[in-house]
């Protein structure tokens, strides 16, 4: 596999289903617009429909950047706990919101997608989706599921707040392509939200120096990072599932 990167981010609330609040999106989007601009770095932006709703100003400056805009459900549900027929037309909500814009990418909250509404995401216009992820059991790769090229994650947004050497080792150990996500709200302080202490720890400044720090050495380690919908034109053939 050719040395590759990706950074994603998972644009909803804060730290859902703890949380409501949205200065993920009021504090946290600029600070991480303006460092990949300072880097020269281009990332996929997964938006929640609400989200985008709600804020099309930012979606207008993703867009203005050349980042890449991908969909997240509708207000971050998760589609692995209800009836499917339910799951579908969350999508196609969903889809509906994103109908002005050219969207092909797709991340699933929670990282989890029920195979039967793969279906639905072609019909949909989707062609890579990115809600697998290796630390939950993915050892497939890149991977073509229909008419759905399937690019996992490749570590839990955690691990961008870790020291550098845990950064490092997790990042060198993980199967390429090398996809990283995390949220906006990561780049708050969340030491006092009711959240769990994975949601917390090393959160707000201390985490865009580490997101700061992990980009510039991937960089010099991977080259210059693309967006999952680069990744999965360029790796396109994929392994039939």
């Amino acid at each position: 596999m050719v040395k590759t990167f990706s950074i994603t981010f998972d644009v909803e609330q804060d730290c859902p289903p703890f949380l409501t609040t949205e200065k993920g999106m009021k504090e946290g989007m600029p600070k991480i617009l303006a460092l990949l601009e300072r880097l020269g770095v281009r990332a996929t932006f997964f938006f929640t429909a609400e989200m985008a709703e709600k804020y099309p100003d930012t979606v207008e400056k993703v867009l203005e950047a050349s980042h890449e805009l991908g969909m997240h459900g509708y207000r971050h549900e998760r589609l692995d706990r209800m009836p499917v027929s339910d799951a579908k037309k969350v999508l196609r909500k969903m889809a509906d919101i994103f109908s002005p814009y050219e969207v092909v990418s797709f991340r699933a909250p929670n990282l989890q997608l029920p195979g039967s509404l793969l279906p639905v995401l072609e019909d949909i216009g989707v062609k890579y989706d990115s809600s697998k992820a290796v630390y939950k059991g993915w050892w497939k790769g890149v991977t073509r599921m229909g008419g759905v090229i399937e690019i996992p994650v490749s570590a839990t947004s955690f691990v961008i707040r870790w020291p550098a050497w845990a950064r490092k080792i997790h990042y060198t150990l993980v199967p390429r392509p090398l996809v990283l996500f995390a949220h906006p709200w990561e780049f708050v302080d969340m030491g006092k939200a009711p959240v769990r202490w994975d949601c917390k720890a090393w959160t707000g400044e201390k985490a865009l120096e580490r997101l700061e720090e992990t980009l510039k050495w991937l960089l010099r380690k991977e080259g210059e990072p693309k967006t999952i919908g680069e990744i999965g034109a360029s790796l396109g053939g994929g392994t039939e599932d």
